[in-house]
């Protein structure tokens, strides 16, 4: 009953009287010294107005040219009551209107003997130049990343397709942020299914607030529980366009840096904005050494734990001696030695990141080649457990999605317990149960594993190698796209033929 009272509060109409209205909002913002409120009078007939607004969140330049200038000077020869000259305008007549755009930095005119308000598009909140993408560097692509403003980063996309069917859908999440949240897709292209299950999760979401995306997508995605992501989180306009035109779905969070695409698959982290910039046997060399990187981030300690401590005959006789002799003064077992490296890597990775960025690349590369060396004369950790972690680092450096490289960080303890337990017999048994998670893990109804699980060959020519682009003619199959052939598909197989 309580609810169903507060709701119809909030829905009660403005006042006729200016003055009531006056009290209401001060009522309404009570500890607020942002909140200003202008009365003065407009037109020969005198008529009393006020503009109501959260000093901050708007734009003085506006207010001053746009309403002020114009009703307060300008209408001294003018019958009727002037308005602004800002195109922007609409009516609103409950306090619950008026409370959220005052909230969202619009600004709202209550007029004397009238019980409607007219709200006005002043917002002006401090942002941010568009920069270059700090986690997204990029070598021949657009230096142009995302900001937390939502309306500049879908201009940022309209710039490279504009295009009619490219749509955008509205939502608001979060009773107390009220969060803006925009679907982007092509109509043409998009399926319709995957657009309405993304929408409904969208709409399911029943908080007070949504900051960041990465809180978006934690509660829209298919398996919580999960160490892999999901979706794709971007800062970089160019690789989220390209993603739209093979038929996904980019989700703007306002507020927010940076954008989801979704549905995923596992290979789509390991493609980069610079593999299409590039001659397409480079690319497709540098592809493949992200797998190749991505086994060694996740096997490598177990390897070297599984071969000290079970199958060492299957090392050759010279390196296990010199092995043998390196771990001549370690009083731990291999386990127990890889653990205190890869905890001390990951102390010194987080260390670097949140101290300033002159400190923190200083503590990094010092701190590393100290406590390693005197690790060593020590007699903690051998030479070549030293080399295994800086190895394993440099390869889960090379991964270009950072999700997808914390991920293979936590996979990293896991692997190596089942290699002290069984051996390369605990390493298999890991990596079976990794592949049947990859296989059974859904994004949006769309299959992970896509095109390995279920195996699709058309998709093959953009996964571990980048084929030519004018012989990929079709849009990736796990997309479902509408619209599966691309644009110029004929004009390219005559030049090419």
């Amino acid at each position: 009953m309580s609810q169903i009272h507060e709701e119809t509060a909030e829905d009660r109409l403005i006042s006729i009287e200016l003055f009531q209205n006056i009290k209401e909002i001060k009522q309404k913002f009570p500890a607020s010294p942002d909140l200003v409120i202008h009365q003065f009078t407009t037109g020969l007939k005198q008529t009393q107005v006020a503009l109501v607004y959260l000093d901050g969140l708007t734009d003085k330049n506006s207010l001053n040219n746009n309403i002020l200038r114009p009703m307060m000077y300008d209408s001294r020869e003018v019958n009727e009551t002037p308005l602004p000259t800002i195109s922007s305008c609409r009516t609103v007549s409950t306090w619950r209107d008026v409370e959220n755009a005052i909230l969202q930095g619009e600004s709202v005119l209550f007029f004397e003997g009238q019980v409607e308000a007219r709200v006005f598009d002043t917002t002006g909140w401090p942002q941010r130049s568009i920069e270059d993408p700090q986690l997204e560097s990029s070598l021949k692509g657009a230096h142009q990343g995302f900001v937390e403003t939502g309306v500049q980063n879908i201009a940022l996309l309209r710039r490279y397709i504009p295009n009619l069917e490219l749509r955008i859908k509205e939502h608001i999440v979060g009773r107390r942020g009220k969060t803006k949240v925009w679907i982007m897709y092509l109509e043409d292209i998009a399926h319709p299914e995957v657009l309405k299950e993304l929408e409904k999760r969208i709409e399911q979401i029943d908080i007070d607030a949504v900051i960041n995306t990465g809180e978006l997508a934690e509660y829209i995605e298919d398996n919580r529980y999960s160490p892999f992501p999901q979706f794709i989180l971007t800062e970089r306009p160019d690789s989220a366009v390209s993603q739209l035109l093979q038929g996904r779905f980019v989700v703007v969070v306002d507020r927010s840096p940076s954008v989801i695409i979704a549905p995923a698959t596992f290979t789509s982290f390991f493609q980069s904005v610079d593999d299409y910039s590039m001659r397409w046997l480079i690319a497709s060399f540098i592809r493949l050494l992200r797998f190749v990187a991505f086994m060694i981030a996740l096997l490598l300690p177990a390897v070297y734990i599984a071969f000290l401590s079970f199958n060492y005959e299957v090392v050759p006789l010279q390196l296990f001696l010199s092995i043998a002799e390196s771990r001549a003064r370690v009083p731990f077992p291999p386990l127990l030695e890889a653990m205190m490296m890869e905890i001390m890597l990951e102390m010194m990775r987080e260390a670097g990141i949140r101290l300033p960025a002159p400190v923190g690349q200083t503590i990094g590369i010092v701190g590393g080649i100290v406590v390693g060396q005197a690790a060593v004369q020590a007699g903690i950790v051998s030479n070549i457990m030293v080399i295994v972690v800086a190895s394993t680092a440099i390869a889960s450096f090379i991964l270009p999605s950072y999700d997808m490289g914390t991920a293979v960080r936590l996979l990293r303890f896991p692997m190596m317990l089942m290699a002290s337990l069984f051996g390369i017999i605990g390493i298999v048994i890991g990596f079976m149960t990794l592949l049947a998670h990859l296989v059974a893990l859904e994004s949006l109804g769309t299959s992970y594993g896509s095109p390995l699980a279920p195996f699709r060959w058309q998709d093959m020519r953009d996964t571990f190698v980048r084929f030519p682009l004018w012989s990929m003619f079709r849009r990736p199959e796990s997309t479902r796209a509408i619209q599966e052939i691309r644009m110029g598909r004929k004009r390219s197989k005559e030049k090419h033929s």
